[in-house]
């Protein structure tokens, strides 16, 4: 039976919220879990993490982080990857990365990078005030347009380079220590076997994907490993031949080889995601999968957001319906939906959507849910 839109819509879903498990396994089924620092009403690695780890609580990976065998790292994006991952794209080159605006090369700021990194041997763990108050090279323009410390600045590139690692968090300022990788001769074989292997991590993750994105995900590991940006061409090429696809009404799609989207049913329940779960990532595969347009509106001027600051999309079942806005006030949980056409009729919605708002209070370790508007919302663009 040929794959359709159904099929693919159940398997985005059930292959990427799997039953959950422990952290570790986890962390280790995805391989990468994206990180932002917004909380609202917490970080979007665990609102990801809530989902497939059992008796999840925010903070618990931040928490665990040293005993994890985990790296806060540059794939796709920033976020956690596993050592069998990571090892995959070091040892880096120095060449500027587009994306990381500032991201210069080491040789340029040889002389104090050097310095920094015998301070840190020396000292085994450093906080980055640490680095300041000793060295106090000034500021600098930032990855993002604005200002900050130099030594902070080049903590960040030596972390990016792999040569220092984030071993835990304090009140979320990162704390390095010295990394080293495993030197081992890397011939075209090797490089390509890597690069591939790139390739099927973050499809791992993020399948099924249209053609459009597969071209946007072999891009990205620009960031991931510098060094072998010129073989991107070559590497998409050979995804393409790898991985299962199909045509479905004009669209060509693309997942691991060896899994079959037919096989999938439809999870039950309702899910509010954040908007970097892996099921809502892909904006473009989220239209075609869902029939309407998603966006993250934390950065659009708030006269011009049509679903809120930090809207999460609303799952039931294989459908994402709606989206939800969450917010934390004297230590009750606020809840104000909104809905694509309307809110689904049925007692069983509404148990499962109640279900769900108990599972965040408890994720939250809070008292008590006020329930806001469930509203429902024409459907824009």
């Amino acid at each position: 039976m040929p794959v359709t839109i159904d099929d693919l819509r159940r398997f985005a879903v059930a292959r990427s919220v799997f039953p959950p498990t422990t952290l570790r396994r986890a962390l280790h089924e995805m391989g990468f879990v994206q990180a932002d620092p917004i909380r609202a009403p917490a970080r979007a690695q665990d609102l990801i993490l809530r989902h497939r780890v059992k008796n999840y609580h925010a903070d618990d990976l931040e928490r665990q982080y040293e005993k994890l065998g985990v790296h806060e790292d540059f794939f796709i994006n920033y976020g956690f990857v596993t050592s069998e991952l990571q090892a995959l794209m070091h040892p880096r080159s120095n060449r500027r990365v587009r994306e990381l605006g500032m991201m210069l090369r080491l040789a340029e700021r040889g002389k104090r990078a050097r310095l920094i990194l015998d301070f840190v041997r020396e000292r085994g763990v450093v906080h980055p005030r640490e680095v300041d108050s000793h060295f106090s090279h000034g500021r600098v323009e930032n990855w993002w347009g604005g200002k900050s410390k130099a030594t902070t600045h080049l903590l960040d590139l030596l972390h990016y380079q792999g040569v220092l690692r984030v071993v835990k968090r304090e009140n979320g300022i990162r704390l390095y220590s010295l990394h080293e990788h495993a030197i081992v001769p890397i011939d075209g074989a090797v490089r390509s076997a890597r690069l591939d292997a790139l390739v099927d991590a973050a499809i791992h993750v993020y399948a099924p994907v249209p053609e459009v994105n597969l071209r946007y995900l072999v891009r990205r590991l620009r960031l991931a490993a510098p060094q072998w940006e010129r073989y991107l061409t070559a590497t998409l090429k050979r995804a393409r031949e790898r991985l299962a696809h199909a045509n479905i009404d004009g669209v060509e799609w693309y997942w691991p080889a060896g899994e079959n989207p037919a096989d999938y049913d439809a999870p039950r329940g309702a899910r509010l995601l954040a908007p970097f779960d892996p099921v809502v990532w892909d904006r473009e595969r989220f239209e075609l999968l869902w029939g309407w347009v998603y966006r993250f509106e934390a950065y659009t001027p708030p006269a011009k957001r049509i679903r809120g600051y930090y809207a999460m999309p609303l799952l039931w079942r294989d459908r994402v319906i709606g989206w939800g806005n969450l917010s934390v006030k004297n230590g009750e949980l606020r809840a104000d939906f909104g809905y694509v056409d309307s809110a689904p009729p049925s007692a069983e919605f509404r148990r499962q959507l109640e279900a769900e708002m108990e599972r965040m209070r408890e994720f939250l370790r809070l008292e008590h849910v006020v329930r806001g508007k469930f509203s429902g919302a024409p459907r824009r663009g």
